[in-house]
């Protein structure tokens, strides 16, 4: 077993590694139907609002309902016991969702997927937060949080293989389970490297809670949460309010692209798999990182505690002409550059919320302030993303080709309102400076 917990030892960066390839695992399997969107719509007989229902909405619910009793539970368990089962649970939803024959079928499959992964946030941030300390932390958490954008892009370039893999077996019928479709067997076999990852977490040890405000081992009240909280709400408002329209585009992106791709610039799913995987996994990861970076800069440059902000709304304000750029471009070499401009962007605030929630909160509430981060950016975020454009598409531009259009309506509207969200959170820390 390894236990070792010091900041900068081994066990911590072996830990981190591990951490980062379930979240990179969970967000494959999440984000594998992406890819699948036309041949589950065909063979499903469903409409894009139906299918974006699949996307967001059916994993969504049960994401952000567990989220919170799930930080909760990381507050207090044992927190390499709660993520195992998560992932147990994930992956067999996953399994499920190949095996699922109608959209009621499939959708249930997608709720048992967003149940298990809600877990992977809270026990995974606080984890972190106890393997590196405070001035060593911002690295390790944009390293983990490069794995939504390694799974969206290895979903995508993996994902083409397996289904051009798929694709030329055909339908295979199988005992028990009848016969599959392409479309049915990825699932099945995304699920996988999940399985792996129950192998290999029980080989860490929950390390001891650091930075907490008392030395007992009881967690906090409500009302003791409710009493930390409210004199530092301009702290937290701005991280909790900033980050769901922003997550809102990256969702919308990454559920709508591969399609845009598909359906405007005429590329095979293979093509438009391979094309976009290597813009979400190099431009993504780029912008995680890139995020820190600047903000730090500004930091030694006398903005302090409102670097990030900063950082944010910056990057913000540049993506809405990418973005909108990109949904209206007529050439695929352009569109692809300002598709990649726009992942890049997207991502630079992300590692900033993440670091700033846990250096603004005690351990004792680290794992529900994950669970608030959740709920925030995916009842707004993932819920809405992929919808609004669906919904803009089958109402406003009742046209399957407008999909760059619809995607640039989104930009165009949530965008702007992120940047307000965030300008008020800037105003709250300053204001909150002041009084210091």
């Amino acid at each position: 077993m390894i236990d070792e917990h010091r900041t900068g030892s081994g066990a911590a960066w072996w830990a981190l590694a591990l951490l980062t390839a379930t979240y990179t695992f969970s967000f494959i399997d999440r984000q594998i139907i992406n890819l699948l969107v036309d041949p589950i719509r065909t063979d499903l007989s469903l409409s894009d609002s139906q299918v974006s229902f699949l996307q967001g909405l059916a994993f969504v619910l049960p994401y952000v309902i567990l989220s919170i009793p799930l930080g909760r539970i990381v507050d207090r368990a044992n927190r390499i016991r709660v993520l195992v089962i998560g992932i147990l649970v994930w992956t067999v939803s996953c399994v499920t969702c190949g095996l699922a024959k109608n959209f009621w079928q499939l959708g249930v499959a997608r709720m048992g997927v967003g149940a298990g992964e809600a877990s992977v946030t809270p026990a995974s941030w606080s984890l972190l937060a106890d393997y590196f300390s405070e001035e060593k932390r911002a690295l390790p958490v944009s390293i983990f949080l490069m794995g939504p954008y390694l799974g969206a892009g290895l979903s995508l370039i993996l994902g083409a293989e397996v289904v051009g893999w798929a694709s030329g077996l055909g339908s295979i019928e199988l005992p028990l389970v009848g016969v599959l479709a392409p479309w049915q067997l990825t699932f099945i076999l995304v699920s996988i490297p999940g399985l792996c990852m129950v192998l290999l977490l029980p080989l860490l040890r929950d390390p001891p809670r650091m930075e907490r405000l008392s030395n007992d081992a009881t967690s906090m009240t409500w009302r003791e949460i409710a009493g930390y909280v409210w004199p530092r709400r301009g702290v937290f408002g701005a991280y909790l309010l900033g980050a769901p329209f922003i997550v809102l585009v990256l969702y919308a992106l990454q559920a709508w692209v591969p399609s845009l791709l598909i359906r405007v610039h005429d590329l095979e799913i293979v093509e438009a798999g391979r094309y976009y995987g290597v813009i979400a996994l190099m431009a993504g990861s780029a912008g995680v990182l890139s995020g820190p970076v600047m903000s730090r800069w500004l930091a030694r440059r006398g903005y302090g505690s409102r670097a990030p902000l900063l950082t944010s709304i910056s990057s913000t304000l540049l993506l809405i002409p990418v973005l909108i750029s990109a949904g209206l471009a007529t050439s695929l070499p352009s569109a692809l550059v300002l598709i990649a401009g726009a992942s890049y962007l997207v991502t630079f605030p992300l590692a900033l919320f993440a670091t700033g929630l846990q250096n603004a909160s005690p351990n004792e509430m680290r794992g529900l302030m994950a669970g608030c981060y959740v709920l925030s950016t995916n009842l707004i975020g993932l819920a809405l993303g992929p919808a609004s454009v669906a919904l803009a598409n089958d109402f406003i531009f009742a046209d399957a080709k407008a999909v760059g259009a619809s995607l640039s309506l989104v930009g165009a509207i949530f965008l702007p309102l992120a940047v307000l969200l965030m300008w008020r959170g800037l105003l709250a820390i300053k204001r909150d400076e002041s009084l210091a």
